[in-house]
């Protein structure tokens, strides 16, 4: 999956909210193609991943866009259903 997330996008505003949700609870797999996205997990631990990094980020986050670029992620893990 080809996500693009723009400037100002957090997840538990823009996805979590809409469904009473205040983390994700899917796994992701991917690449960052462009911009800087931040990722806080339930236990704190944060990090940020830039255009060119690979990610796996298993459940339990809520996620940002830093700055003014987009994020364009390529998901590889996020699809599946429970």
């Amino acid at each position: 999956m080809r996500a693009e997330f723009q400037p100002g996008w957090k997840w538990s505003n823009d996805i979590g909210a809409a469904h009473g949700m205040a983390i994700c609870d899917r796994h992701h797999f991917g690449y960052i193609e462009s911009g800087t996205l931040a990722v806080r997990m339930q236990n704190g631990t944060e990090l940020e991943a830039t255009a060119g990094d690979v990610v796996d980020i298993p459940p339990g986050h809520d996620a940002w866009v830093v700055g003014d670029a987009p994020v364009v992620l390529i998901d590889f893990g996020g699809l599946d259903s429970k």
